[in-house]
């Protein structure tokens, strides 16, 4: 990984859009900060793109694609996308899976989780839960006392044991039915919502994450970033994202932003 500094500014001056993970990316210690809130804000002011790619809950997708200053939002690992159309005063769902498999899914995911968690002290069913819809996100590290990244691993392995698709993140290990995930959704939000074909325009959007989760992402944009907190995950990434930031979380998001606005 490069320092940010080794982004070239023409590189930089071309980009359109942003992409970003939110939990540890955009947020720090859990918390959205006003200075990342207006990050977002200023691209969007400079006529750039901003879209969340999360693993964040049904729930909290439909108000950030409300109340955000963004294009529309990922979330769930790649299960839907989500935006908010100003003109018609609708949202805009697009889901992998239709409602009568999500919501046999559910069930199985829960009795999946309940199992895996019997036998993993100290892990716990996110407290988000009730607000997803495809998926399955046991926390280790959130609301709980914090657990070896071993441990996370051990919680993605047994939910592959059980048939399903596991991706470790900062605070969550996420499991689902399917092989879809962010790259996948990310590209169908750009074709339809901006019209964006993004294999052909990959060096004019950027995607900054901190996680394992995020890899695919990492592995797929040639201008990625990595906030300083990913190196917790060393030798743990799939895929390393070609640039990271000095500062961490939140503050390294500001970072990306401010070096993409400063080379317009």
């Amino acid at each position: 990984m490069k320092p940010l500094a080794e982004f070239p500014a023409a590189a930089r001056a071309s980009i359109r859009g942003v992409l970003f993970d939110i939990d540890d990316t955009l947020t720090t210690a859990g918390r959205l900060t006003a200075h990342a809130y207006g990050a977002m804000e200023r691209l969007q002011r400079a006529g750039l793109a901003a879209v969340p790619i999360t693993g964040r809950p049904a729930g909290w997708c439909d108000h950030i694609a409300r109340m955000w200053p963004v294009s529309g939002v990922v979330g769930e690992n790649g299960a839907f996308y989500f935006r908010y159309d100003w003109t018609a005063r609708r949202m805009v769902r697009r889901y992998v899976h239709d409602d009568t498999t999500r919501a046999v899914q559910r069930e199985r995911l829960l009795q999946i989780g309940a199992s895996i968690i019997s036998g993993i002290p100290g892990a716990a069913i996110a407290a988000d839960q009730a607000y997803r819809e495809t998926d399955l996100a046991i926390d280790y590290c959130e609301d709980v006392p914090p657990l070896p990244l071993a441990t996370a691993e051990r919680i993605a392995a047994a939910m592959r044991a059980r048939g399903l698709t596991a991706k470790v993140s900062s605070i969550h290990v996420n499991g689902w039915f399917g092989t879809y995930d962010k790259l996948a959704m990310t590209k169908t939000l750009m074709r339809e919502v901006l019209a964006i074909d993004l294999d052909a325009a990959l060096r004019e959007y950027v995607f900054v994450g901190d996680s394992p989760n995020d890899a695919p992402m990492f592995a797929h944009f040639p201008h990625a970033v990595g906030v300083a907190n990913v190196e917790a995950f060393a030798g743990r990434l799939d895929h390393e994202p070609a640039y990271i930031t000095t500062a961490e979380a939140g503050a390294g998001f500001c970072e990306v932003v401010d070096a993409l606005l400063s080379a317009r």
